[in-house]
């Protein structure tokens, strides 16, 4: 019998919404499924990996998911495992604070209404969304992107097996820092690809890069800290903010080539602005009610354009 228990979410909190963004998940989930089948995913328990399934309960305003494993985790390992989970679904993030300060919003309070109680998805570590950022970064056939990550998993990951499926489990650093970046190509990676993925392990084993400090760093702190890794370029600097455990972050600029190239791109046309022109402080006076949740507020446009995508896409 599988061993399960609770994992409260701070409402309101409808995970149903986030089934909607497929970058959330990973080459062996099918979003449109997880609802009835649960979301199964191999979860860091200490020093071990397990296969859990993720059931929500369905009510946005007392949320909690059920966590089936079919091993019998320690105290220890069960609080590593809800740590890895918290950060992956959101639980610890509260919409309240955001919600109260963009009541007024031009452009977030109405997607907010129809979306309420969403959260973003993550991975469970820093480290995983890293190794998939730079994987899948420029390439635009999203399931072959993760065909590839998932091929990384496969060879340097631990394989799991459970009553849910088999599955490999994301390397650990000291796993994936063995290998030969050569060896990557074979699963469709550039060599230079393959060299940054090994060398973030390398940084971490290391101790130059260390994840629990990078998880409480303010967001420009967080950002230079990053943009210092070998193949972290701004942009996936600032997208991997935005996966944090917290709910702040920053939108440094940057211009390329009199382009901005940025977040604060999206930011800025969804309020009508020109991205390329637009000054600091005008920037800042468009998202002033967004500070100490930059994070969370941008994740509904993501959401937004989405929904907005989809919808095109069925018209054709």
């Amino acid at each position: 019998m599988p061993f399960s228990w609770k994992l409260e979410s701070i409402a309101p909190h409808d995970f149903y919404i986030s089934l909607n963004i497929d970058s959330y998940f990973d080459k062996e989930h099918n979003p449109v499924e997880i609802a009835d089948k649960g979301f199964i995913r191999p979860v860091p328990a200490g020093d071990r990996d397990v296969i859990v399934c993720v059931q929500f309960n369905g009510d946005p305003e007392k949320p909690f998911f059920e966590i089936s494993c079919d091993e019998l985790l320690t105290d220890d390992e069960k609080a590593q495992a809800n740590k890895s989970l918290s950060r992956i679904l959101g639980t610890d993030l509260d919409l309240k604070p955001l919600y109260k300060a963009v009541e007024k919003d031009p452009v977030l309070s109405d997607k907010i209404r129809e979306n309420y109680g969403f959260k973003r998805m993550s991975r469970a570590n820093f480290y995983e969304d890293a190794i998939n950022r730079i994987i899948i970064a420029q390439i635009s056939h999203k399931p072959t992107a993760k065909k590839m990550v998932y091929g990384v998993r496969e060879q340097y990951g631990s394989r799991l097996e459970s009553s849910f499926g088999a599955i490999s489990a994301w390397p650990r650093p000291f796993q994936l820092m063995k290998a030969d970046p050569l060896e990557l190509k074979k699963h469709g990676l550039s060599l230079r690809k393959g060299e940054y993925i090994v060398g973030l392990a390398h940084e971490l084993v290391s101790g130059n890069v260390n994840i629990k400090e990078l998880e409480d760093m303010s967001p420009l702190e967080f950002y230079e800290k990053v943009l210092s890794v070998r193949g972290i370029g701004p942009t996936t600097a600032q997208d991997l903010m935005m996966m944090r455990n917290r709910p702040d972050a920053s939108f440094p600029s940057n211009h390329q080539k009199g382009e901005e190239k940025g977040l604060r791109r999206w930011i800025s046309y969804s309020y009508g602005e020109n991205p390329d022109t637009i000054s600091e402080k005008k920037f800042s006076e468009k998202i002033c009610s967004w500070k100490g949740y930059e994070a969370m507020a941008l994740e509904y446009l993501y959401l937004d354009w989405v929904l907005s995508e989809k919808k095109k896409a069925q018209k054709k």
